[in-house]
């Protein structure tokens, strides 16, 4: 489906298809006029008082079978139709899902009329088997630099979703938000690989821009689907992101442990528009492995992604009614102060390294969760040697600096944050470097060598294969 792995394959077969005719993909047609679009209410109309839906809700239940006792869901897309198969819905509820995403579209015409295909028949399968379903759009960004086209293709396609949705009859009673998957940065794809990607600020515009023409035509607001380090290395950091409800993909950490978070880093998390202070994330869905025993659940082929739901009962039937809202009383601040200081330093010689140990907290004393150090010279007339930077844990780092000539140094220790969470922050240090010893003479020996003899050929080892579940959960 949707995961990093598959993405190379995923671009090397859009290569494959349409190199012969352009590198890059065309633009879509303008955007028709919003007066033109389909009326897509939602099928459930809201009800007259908050008791009312507060009960409605109570009295539908929806089991919490998942790893960590929460509600299961699945992913799936043409993969898991091998010779045009058939998916066993009711296996798959049988199983414990009670949720089903479904491939419902992508920017590129060829691998959007595939998934067409499926997701017409697949999602009243798995409705008629009591599952709640959603669709998701893969999306290629435009290969622009401008903020105008930039707004004009994410409209358009948009419009694709919107009509899509339209088409389906609108939200039904068993439908999530559809969600809007957004892991690649590459606009122009070649046969090296990639020859352009798109800059954060035009990455955050343009799902900015889709997401709320979708949540603006269809009155719920669709999902985002990505991981961590997308997030935060090819995205801006953005209150309005925050808004739209989180699907985030993170294979490496148990969901069956409830205080797991899918941004863990294996020292902090990651810094992105849903990251709170805490360095939890406002996740909603969260897909914990692409390893799913497929035949398991009822589906062809050996795997299959597979999601769980945060929330509740309530709060997934929120998301069905077009009524969830985010939580934003702890999200990350922007620019906020910090205080360096240094727990210990030594000085080194020409052969052994400069140490400083870095701390840095918040406002409130607790440690930073984003940014790094360095170390610059204060002269650029003076090296700043060799630096190797260990994080040892939130908001405590080790700087080794080796290479340097004997003499002495003034500089600064400096703190910065590239995710715009924390402030800046510099620390004026003064440290020597003394000339190692000089090395004893090693006597040469009087005697020859003696000839080694020929070496045995060793025979190549055969490639182990490669084990492309390794590390996941194969649930």
């Amino acid at each position: 489906m949707k995961r990093r792995i598959i993405l190379l394959a995923l671009a090397l077969s859009l290569i494959t298809n349409l190199a012969c005719a352009t590198t890059t993909r065309p633009t879509p047609d303008a955007p028709i006029p919003a007066s033109t679009i389909p009326s897509i209410a939602p099928s459930v109309a809201p009800t007259s008082t908050s008791t009312t839906t507060s009960t409605a809700m109570t009295a539908t239940k929806i089991d919490a079978l998942g790893p960590g006792t929460r509600i299961h869901g699945m992913d799936i897309s043409y993969y898991q139709h091998p010779g045009n198969s058939t998916i066993d819905f009711k296996k798959m509820y049988s199983a414990g899902v009670r949720f089903v995403i479904i491939k419902g579209g992508d920017s590129v015409d060829a691998y959007d009329a595939q998934a067409v295909k499926y997701m017409i028949p697949d999602r009243k399968a798995a409705q008629a088997a009591n599952l709640y379903t959603s669709f998701y759009y893969y999306a290629y960004l435009p290969n622009v630099n401008d903020q105008a086209t930039i707004i004009k293709d994410a409209k358009a396609q948009a419009q694709k979703v919107i009509w899509r949705i339209a088409s389906l009859g609108g939200y039904g009673n068993h439908d999530l938000p559809v969600a809007l998957d957004l892991e690649t940065n590459c606009t122009l794809f070649t046969a090296s690989g990639c020859g352009h990607y798109a800059s954060p600020s035009s990455v955050t515009l343009w799902a900015q821009t889709w997401l709320d023409a979708v949540a603006s035509a269809t009155g719920r607001k669709p999902f985002v689907y990505s991981y961590p380090q997308f997030l935060e290395n090819a995205m801006a950091r953005s209150a309005a992101l925050r808004q739209y409800p989180l699907w985030l993909a993170h294979y490496s950490v148990d969901p069956s442990v409830t205080t797991n978070q899918p941004n863990a880093k294996q020292v902090g998390c990651y810094a992105d528009s849903w990251t709170n202070q805490d360095c939890t994330a406002e996740w909603q869905i969260w897909q914990y492995t692409s390893c799913g025993i497929a035949g398991k659940y009822g589906v062809p082929g050996t795997r299959v992604d597979l999601n769980v739901f945060y929330g509740n009962n309530n709060d997934f039937l929120k998301l069905v009614k077009g009524q969830w809202q985010p939580d934003n009383s702890q999200m990350l601040p922007f620019n906020e102060p910090t205080a360096m200081s240094l727990t210990a330093q030594s000085s080194g010689t020409t052969k052994d390294p400069v140490l400083f140990y870095v701390s840095v907290v918040r406002p409130n004393s607790t440690p930073v969760v984003t940014g790094t150090v360095t170390y610059q010279s204060a002269s650029t007339l003076m090296s700043s040697g060799v630096q190797s930077i260990t994080r040892n844990s939130s908001g405590s780092w080790l700087i080794k600096i080796s290479n340097l000539p004997a003499g002495n140094y003034v500089g600064t220790i400096n703190f910065t944050d590239p995710t715009g969470t924390e402030a800046a922050a510099h620390y004026p240090v003064v440290f020597g470097v003394t000339p190692a010893p000089a090395p004893s003479a090693t006597p040469s020996p009087t005697n020859a060598k003696p000839a080694s003899p020929s070496p045995t050929p060793i025979p190549k080892p055969k490639p182990t294969p490669v084990d492309s579940c390794a590390g996941q959960i194969r649930n």
